[in-house]
């Protein structure tokens, strides 16, 4: 389902979700498919949504269980988002858990810069 662009040497990758709507459907095997990646090594995530239009409780619920399960060890940071998926955001109140950029791109390259 996901697809993943990363470097294993330095633990950094890109995750996409692979579908544009991360709800119940589908959240538990994204967050399953995530997991496999953080327990390989992969330590700080950006989750690129941008070809994602709407997230639902669960999306969300995904993205919490992948942040307490890396805890201190990484980083997990979101980009792309949209409005809808940007108002879910806002709503749950995860836009202050989560850093967000516009760009896989830009999120990459601040975690770079933070490590």
């Amino acid at each position: 389902m996901i697809k993943f662009h990363g470097d294993a040497a330095d633990g950094l990758g890109i995750v996409e979700p692979g579908t544009d709507r991360l709800t119940a459907a589908n959240a538990t095997s994204f967050k399953d498919d995530v997991l496999g990646l953080i327990e390989a090594g992969t330590s700080r995530l950006v989750i690129d949504l941008s070809k994602v239009d709407f997230v639902d409780s669960s999306g969300i619920g995904a993205l919490v269980g992948l942040l307490k399960r890396i805890g201190h060890r990484g980083e997990i940071v979101v980009s792309g988002l949209s409005d809808n998926v940007s108002q879910m955001f806002r709503i749950t109140r995860m836009d202050r858990v989560f850093s967000s950029y516009d760009t896989a791109e830009a999120a990459l390259r601040a975690l770079r810069e933070n490590a």
